[in-house]
């Protein structure tokens, strides 16, 4: 059981995904506004926020960038925005997913049931393990920390706030440091999903945790394939 928050305006949406939520056993807090949602994920912090865009009292991705500054829950973003420009948009301010109106309930479910099973995954893999790499640029080193235990990653002495999918993509590239990882892995392995055009998610995410780095030398684009984690372990170095 999961707890999960659903923001959205329309009454009749926000019931039904709610009730559906309580038949797969997840409890639930509702919101129709952006109002006091903050206040609530301080107070307790949800498993899952299911976050309509387009809101009375404000912008849904905004809401977003501003949460991602402070909380780390993952968020399936609900919009009847289906542009691949706003897709992307969902996905650089930290979404996990994105469900465009209108959408099935057993499709909106299944999202939410491997939203909430890979965070599950993540919590249970915390072993208290911690890896660092190393990346050597002309007379400056670089040190990338990813530490299990704490969730956290450290980058030259300062801690770095990441998405769950930002998380996992980076994690996944450093495990594998100079082999190269297809988009198609990418997404297979740490996003469990695939749908047309869903390559540029990876290339967003990416590009989210360079800028968030402020190296962008760890990761290299391999053209036409996929990424290369260039650090090297620390046990080598």
């Amino acid at each position: 059981m999961a707890y999960v928050f659903v923001v959205e305006d329309n009454d009749g949406l926000r019931e039904t995904i709610v009730s559906y939520l309580r038949l797969e056993e997840h409890a639930t807090s509702d919101f129709d506004r952006l109002q006091n949602v903050m206040d609530a994920v301080a107070k307790r912090t949800p498993d899952l926020i299911i976050l309509d865009v387009m809101l009375p009292d404000g912008d849904g991705f905004l809401f977003a960038r501003k949460l991602r500054t402070r909380f780390s829950v993952p968020i399936i973003f609900l919009t009847a925005r289906s542009a691949e420009s706003d897709r992307i948009t969902g996905f650089e301010v930290g979404g996990d997913d994105y469900v465009v109106k209108p959408f099935s309930m057993k499709e909106l479910m299944l999202r939410v049931k491997a939203v909430i099973a890979r965070s599950s995954i993540e919590a249970g893999e915390k072993t208290g393990s911690q890896d660092e790499w190393m990346l050597v640029r002309g007379d400056t080193t670089h040190r990338l920390s990813i530490r299990e235990a704490t969730h956290e990653v450290i980058h030259d002495a300062a801690s770095v706030v990441v998405t769950a999918a930002e998380w996992r993509i980076l994690q996944h590239l450093a495990q594998h440091e100079g082999i190269v990882i297809s988009r198609d892995r990418l997404l297979a392995v740490c996003l469990d999903y695939h749908v047309e055009g869903s390559e540029r998610t990876i290339d967003t995410h990416v590009k989210n945790i360079r800028a968030k780095l402020g190296v962008s030398d760890w990761i290299e684009t391999v053209r036409g394939y996929g990424y290369r984690f260039r650090g090297n372990h620390g046990s080598r170095m």
